[in-house]
């Protein structure tokens, strides 16, 4: 700790022991980080608002949030924490409950002795400190870290075990497994039972930790659940088997299920709500040996939009799916396997298209994103509307554009290739390893090859690899498996490569949000012709790479270069299917 106020003092050139009883605006004049008007124009706004000098000179940029909690740790004589420095642990995390950290937010970093060191927005709040002795038992030594820092530490450490394991004990010991329906409908509808908390904190903690699934298996031993973060399974906790019952019940009841149906294949959905966040939860279960299994698709309806350019491609590549995109008809088509982006990257594309002018309409199974200016309709196959129904209904409706989510079955593909042939341009997916293999599944799907390379425009393959925690990077020498693996392709040798050591804002795992790998198949006459002919997929693969086709494999190579992710992350992804 004295380490932590030791580097602070000689990077602000304050003298600790000169600064007790100056005010906040002379240390940080002192510091050289605002000047004399600075400073008073921040107290004019304070003498008006009524509120603290340091909040107001952050406000007006006038310093950053990490200046000025560097300079009250100063000016209180406590420590000053930087947690982005600091892996929060599990055992200590566990000696505050998550609901009192969020309350006063702060954060317990470590024991001393006989003293809890809890970081703190406001250390200075005799009523919290008191609250954590009595909550502890320990004596708490106060320092001071980012309030925003803190925040993001409780949604990314505080796992809402400690919770659920309550609730579990209320819950367990009050339930006599009684699989007959109503005593499932009695316990599930109670307001006040723990099965209603503990299904809330287990949506809660995945939205917080930004999973995209939630998994509930059944195991021999116990229920198993585990998280979906940036594409890779996480085990959560397990709990006693003697929850599954209620569990599953509560979950079909919310999510509009037959309860009473436990052999079948059952879907539903759930609408919820976490931090003001609008939440959509896509809910399938299916008995497995020891029960039945449930897992939730989390769909957060408040993310941002990303654009194309976000998506990871290169400036090259990003230019000419621009241009395909820029043609009045034709189909286009985004490839790869279940969870490779092909809705974001579909998504991105509408967004970078004339909203206005245009009638843009939309058949998807689901809606996960709403945009203005759009028709978008939702697969319905109870009410008779399916991607290809949809499809032929759309085509009724004037549309310049349309988007189909998937191309799943013959009568589809058949309709949206006709579409395209007759003036439309047409976004859909399809389930293929890469670009060349378009072709042959749609051939597959009953498309006579002189019709889909009429009908193409273009096709962009993707996967999706983790980002390297920018939080926790560090360089390092290259393993030579990896190396020999990135010479092979890129004919290059590479000495060091970044990667994510762990901290709190990645979870320990080193990496922290994804980014795509592509490659843009553009079909041109050539193409077209070779398709015609019956030429194989090797060959067409290796004319559009002759013709300025980057093959994904070697896109993910050039961001291993430039940091992004890691050889391990590509060989996962793209080096197994290529």
């Amino acid at each position: 700790m004295d380490t932590e106020n030791k580097k602070l003092e000689t990077e602000y050139e304050i003298d600790a022991s000169q600064s007790s009883g100056k005010s906040l605006g002379e240390l940080l004049i002192e510091a050289n980080l605002i000047t004399r008007r600075q400073l008073e124009s921040a107290l004019d706004i304070q003498q008006t608002q009524g509120r603290k000098l340091g909040e107001i000179l952050v406000e007006q940029r006038f310093i950053t949030p990490e200046d000025l909690t560097a300079i009250l740790s100063v000016q209180i004589n406590v420590p000053f924490i930087d947690l982005k420095r600091h892996t929060l642990q599990p055992q200590i995390l566990s000696r505050v409950s998550e609901w009192m950290a969020r309350k006063y937010n702060a954060v317990p970093l470590d024991i001393v002795g006989e003293s809890l060191i809890m970081v703190m927005a406001d250390p200075e709040d005799t009523q919290a400190i008191n609250d954590f002795i009595a909550h502890t038992g320990m004596q708490i030594q106060p320092a001071i870290g980012i309030s925003g820092d803190i925040h993001e530490a409780i949604d990314l450490n505080y796992q809402a075990k400690g919770e659920i394991e309550q609730e579990v004990k209320r819950l367990v010991p009050s339930y006599e497994i009684d699989r007959s329906n109503e005593s499932i409908l009695s316990i599930d509808t109670s307001r006040n039972t723990p099965i209603i908390r503990t299904v809330e904190l287990f949506i809660n903690q995945a939205v917080k930790a930004r999973a995209s699934d939630i998994h509930f298996e059944p195991q021999k031993d116990g229920l198993r659940i585990r998280y979906r973060i940036d594409g890779i399974l996480h085990e959560f906790m397990s709990l006693p088997m003697e929850i599954h019952p209620a569990l599953v019940s509560r979950i079909k009841i919310i999510a509009g299920m037959n309860i009473a149906e436990q052999r079948q294949p059952q879907d539903g959905q759930i609408s919820y709500t976490v931090d003001d966040r609008e939440i959509d939860i896509r809910v399938a279960t299916i008995d497995s040996a020891y029960g039945e299994m449930v897992v939730l698709r989390i769909l957060d309806k408040s993310r941002s939009l990303l654009e194309l350019g976000q998506l990871g491609f290169l400036e090259d590549d990003l230019q000419k799916y621009k241009k395909m995109l820029a043609t009045p008809y034709g189909l286009i088509l985004s490839a790869g396997p279940t969870g490779s982006g092909k809705t974001t990257t579909l998504y991105a594309s509408i967004n970078e298209l004339d909203r206005k002018q245009r009638n843009i309409v939309t058949i998807e199974d689901p809606i996960e994103y709403y945009f203005e200016d759009i028709n978008q309709i939702q697969v319905n196959t109870k009410a008779g509307i399916t991607f290809a129904s949809g499809l032929r209904a759309m085509m009724r409706l004037d549309p310049d554009i349309i988007l189909v989510g998937e191309m799943r079955d013959e009568d589809t593909a058949n309709t949206g290739v006709q579409a395209a042939l007759t003036g439309h341009l047409v976004l859909s997916s399809i389930h293929v390893n890469d670009a060349v293999n378009a072709f042959p599944r749609l051939v597959h799907l009953g498309i006579e090859p002189f019709y889909s390379s009429s009908a193409l425009v273009g096709v962009i393959a993707q996967r999706m690899v983790r980002r390297v925690c920018p939080h926790c990077r560090i360089t390092a020498d290259i393993p030579p498996a990896d190396n020999e693996v990135y010479e092979r392709i890129t004919g290059e040798r590479l000495t060091e490569y970044q990667y994510g050591t762990g901290c709190n804002f990645c979870g320990n795992t080193g990496f922290l949000g994804r980014i795509g790998v592509f490659e843009i198949l553009e079909v041109n006459e050539r193409i077209r012709q070779m398709v015609t002919d019956g030429a194989s997929t090797q060959e067409i693969r290796v004319q559009a790479v002759n013709e300025g086709m980057t093959p994904m494999i070697l896109d993910g190579m050039k961001k291993i270069k430039e940091g992004i992710t890691t050889p391990a992350e590509v060989i996962r992804t793209v080096v197994a299917v290529e």
